[in-house]
C-alpha cells in the first residue's frame, strides 16, 4: 500500500468521512459487505443507522455519532411540535440500527431494501458525513450535476 495513503487513512480514522463509491452485491442471505476503509471511519460504537431517503428511493447510512450530532437539532423542537414530532416518529420507526459481522457484513431490513428496491447489485456511494445505498438503476436516473450545478452547490453549501 501507498506509505503516503497509509498516513492520511490514520489520519481521518473514525472520523466519519465516506468517500468514493462501490459496488457490491447483497449475498443469498440478503447480506451486504461494508468496504472496510469505510468500516474504519465509523468510530464507535461501531454500529451504522440506515435510513430511507426523504427525497430519493436510496437509503442513507450514518454512524452513531453522526446521528447524535442531528438528534440534537431534533431536540431542539417542542413537544408541541407535531409537524416535527410525526416526521421524527415516521423515520424513526422506518430506521434501522445494524451492526456488521467479522467478515464485514450487514444485514438490511427487507423494508428498506424494498423502499430502495435493492435486490441485487447495490452502489455504495460516499457522501462525506454519510454513504448512500443504491440501485445502480436508480442512481442512473438520479444523475450526476454538470459543472454549473456542481459550482452553484460548492457556493451554496460554502465551498
Amino acid at each position: 500500500m501507498d506509505p503516503v495513503n497509509t498516513i492520511l487513512e490514520e489520519e481521518i480514522r473514525g472520523q466519519g468521512v465516506f468517500v468514493s463509491a462501490f459496488t457490491h452485491s447483497l449475498d443469498p442471505k440478503k447480506r451486504l459487505t461494508i468496504p472496510s476503509q469505510w468500516r474504519a471511519q465509523v468510530g464507535n460504537p461501531k454500529s451504522l443507522y440506515v435510513l430511507p431517503d426523504v427525497r430519493h428511493k436510496c437509503l442513507c447510512v450514518f454512524p452513531a455519532g453522526e446521528i447524535a450530532l442531528r438528534l440534537k437539532k431534533m431536540r431542539d423542537y417542542s413537544m408541541a411540535d407535531d409537524k416535527a414530532r410525526r416526521f421524527a416518529r415516521t423515520l424513526a420507526s422506518q430506521s434501522d440500527l445494524v451492526a456488521w459481522d467479522s467478515q464485514g457484513r450487514i444485514r438490511v431490513k427487507d423494508d428498506l431494501l424494498r423502499f430502495a428496491d435493492l435486490e441485487d447489485q447495490v452502489a455504495l456511494v460516499g457522501a462525506f458525513d454519510r454513504f448512500e445505498l443504491w440501485n445502480p438503476d436508480n442512481l442512473k436516473k438520479a444523475g450526476d450535476m454538470d459543472g454549473t450545478a456542481m459550482t452553484e452547490a460548492a457556493q451554496y453549501v460554502g465551498l
